[in-house]
Formats: structure tokens, sequence, C-alpha cells
């Protein structure tokens, strides 16, 4: 077996706690639940046939709250009674090895009032995405930004309960977190809104309340990790050097791992294609070896792992997990020829990807430049961005 550093395990260092190796496969929307977000046979099954070889395996997002849903068939991490089927998930992940990790979120303004049946979304501001569709939301008040605080709070502690071993929250993608941090959707005048260091106040009190909850209620070592993305095209938006002042902030706060969100690992800024400095890299710099590292985007072969496992800590593997299950475990046994690199629609059904799932990768990638599709056969390895 060639001795690759993606298969050497790593140590958490705040926590002791050891993943077996250093492939992560990330969250990844799988529209798989039923409607009020419990867990179904379908997820169980999708998650028992992906799991097993990598070290870590971060779920799909579940929201905090009910006002937090933000599309169908989202996992619901909001009530007690979500307990027992996320007990089954978190145990359906844990083969092998493999540590379980749920990350949570707050959708904000990304969703609407047919997903709340009813109700207006709510952000930090009373100001729409800028796409096409999206709703204004509601400026939530100051005391419901401290009860959704508490609601994250509770989150975790539920996760703790299932028996996950960490939970990711969720700061990218334009989410609550993010809205929160953002100088387009945040133009609030109060504590949680206007200069760099305020927009920060709410992803930092979700944070500490976060540690809170797990020094409470975890018996045993139990992973907090932030998921960011790092910069926004809009103006005003995040900018690169916004996302260096978070991370020096999140740095100092008791978080064991920074999860940076891109479609190419090894990309540039968005805002200034003048500037060829490599994002990942500076996030790197800056974090200064204090925090472990996840970096995911455009990485499908186990040289392409590699080079990422050289650079940083931890390596995610998305869409190319959806067409190989078992990509680790070919590596491991030497048998890299073997790795699928395209998917037949034939194959969905022996991949666990139900319907709605398909629509979605088909959506986000943008089709088959997003996963390789071919016509009757997944033999046909192929290359193209995740």
């Amino acid at each position: 077996m060639t001795a690759y550093e993606f298969l050497k395990p790593l140590t958490f260092p705040k926590k002791g706690i050891t993943a077996k190796n250093r492939i992560t496969i990330p969250p990844m929307t799988e529209q798989m639940a039923f409607h009020d977000g419990t867990v179904t046979q379908d997820e169980l099954h999708y998650y028992s046939l992906h799991t097993g070889g990598v070290g870590m395996y971060i779920t799909a997002v579940a929201n905090v709250n009910d006002l937090g849903k933000g599309f169908e068939g989202e996992l619901s991490i909001a009530h007690d009674e979500d307990i027992p089927g996320l007990t089954r998930l978190a145990n359906a992940i844990k083969q092998n090895g493999t540590l379980a990790i749920i990350q949570i979120f707050s959708a904000g303004r990304m969703t609407n009032s047919h997903v709340l049946r009813g109700h207006q979304p709510v952000s930090a501001s009373a100001v729409a995405a800028p796409r096409a569709g999206y709703e204004t939301p509601q400026a939530l008040s100051g005391a419901a930004v401290e009860q959704t605080v508490e609601d994250f709070g509770a989150a975790v502690r539920r996760a703790i309960l299932a028996g996950f071993d960490g939970v990711e929250l969720h700061g990218a993608n334009t989410y609550l977190l993010q809205q929160f941090f953002s100088p387009h959707s945040n133009r609030r005048t109060d504590e949680w809104g206007g200069s760099l260091e305020n927009r920060m106040r709410f992803p930092v009190a979700v944070v500490d309340k976060a540690a809170e909850t797990i020094a409470r209620y975890a018996d045993k070592p139990f992973l907090l990790g932030y998921r960011l993305s790092p910069e926004e095209v809009e103006t005003p938006g995040i900018t690169l050097n916004d996302t260096l002042a978070l991370v020096e902030t999140l740095v100092e706060r008791p978080l064991d791992y920074l999860h940076v969100s891109q479609n190419n690992a090894w990309g540039t800024p968005l805002r200034d294609h003048s500037d060829h400095t490599i994002i990942n890299q500076a996030i790197k710099r800056q974090l200064g070896g204090r925090l472990p590292m996840i970096v995911v985007g455009g990485i499908k072969t186990p040289a392409e792992a590699e080079k990422a496992a050289e650079n940083f800590d931890f390596v995610a593997l998305g869409h190319e997990s959806l067409i190989e299950p078992n990509w680790v475990e070919k590596v491991e046994a030497d048998n890299e020829d073997a790795i699928r690199y395209a998917v037949a629609l034939s194959d969905l059904t022996e991949l666990g990807i139900q319907p709605p799932f398909w629509q979605m990768i088909l959506n986000v990638s943008g089709g088959p430049a997003g996963v390789p599709v071919v016509g009757e056969t997944t033999n046909d390895a192929q290359s193209s961005g995740e």
C-alpha cells in the first residue's frame, strides 16, 4: 500500500480525539428526511453505504429551530423528539471507527414562507438575498437573536445525547451565521451589527454557547467545528480580509477545527481576479497551526488528495464520495484502478441516492459537469470540477 499522508491518523489536540485517517466526507444536502425533519430509512441506508472508510463524516445540515428550516427534506435537530432518529443516524455513520459529526444551522433568509408553512423568513436585517425568488426577511429582535443562540446550544445538547462525536456550526454558504457576519445582510445598528467586531458577535456567541453546552452535557470528548465561506461577491460583502479577521477571532475560541467551504481547494479570490493568493493558504497562515483545517473542492484522485494533505490537515471528498463510497478502501487495498470517477443513472439505487438527492446534486453541480454521468457503466474515469 502506498504510504499516503492522507491515510495517516490525526488527533484533534484540544480533545485528544483521533481520526483514523485524514479523509472527510463534507456535508452534502440529500433531502431525504421526512417533511418534519425526522430521519428516514432511506437516509440511514445512504449513510451506512458511504461510511466506514473515511476518518470523519459530516452529515447534511440540520436546523436548530423551526424558522431555521431551509428546504424540504432537511434534517431537524430542533426538538427532543428528533433525538431517537438522530441516534440511529449517528450509529449508522459510526462504522469501522469513522467519526460522526452533525452539521447544524439556521437558514435565515435562505428559505421561504412555503417551506416555513406560512411564516416569514428571518435574518439579521430586512434585506432580501440578492437572488431571484427570495423573500425579504424579518429582522430578528434582540431577544430573538439571544433565543437563537440558545437554540444552537439546545441543538448541541441533542447531538451529544444522540451519540454523535461532534457538531459543525454552519457559518458558510450564506446561511444565518454568515448573514450576521456579512455587511450585505447585516445592516443593524445595535450590538449585533455595524462594525466588523459587532458583526462577529453572533457567530462568536454561538460558538461560546456550543462550547458551554459541550462542557455541561458531554461525558466524553466531543468535537466542535466551524465552517465558513471566505468571500461574498456582493457589494458590500465579506472580503478575504474580513474572513482573516474572523479566523483570528475564532481561533481564540474553544473550537476544534475550521472547515473552509470552496468549490476549489486551490481557489483564488473571487472579488479581485488580479489577486492570485490561494485562499486556503492565506487562512492556514492566519491559523498558524493553532487549529486543524479541513479543505474541500475538486479533490477526486489519490494524487489530488495527497497534494491537499501535504498542505492542510483534513481533505474532504465531496462529489467523488457519492460516486465511489469505497474510495478509501480501494486506496488501502492498492486497487486505485478500480476507483470510479463517473456515475451511471442505473447505479443510483446501489449508491443509495434517492431522486430528490440526485436532483439536488444536478442543481448544485450544474449537471454532469459536476458529477460525471455515463451511459451504462461507471468505469469510464473522467476528470471534472466538483
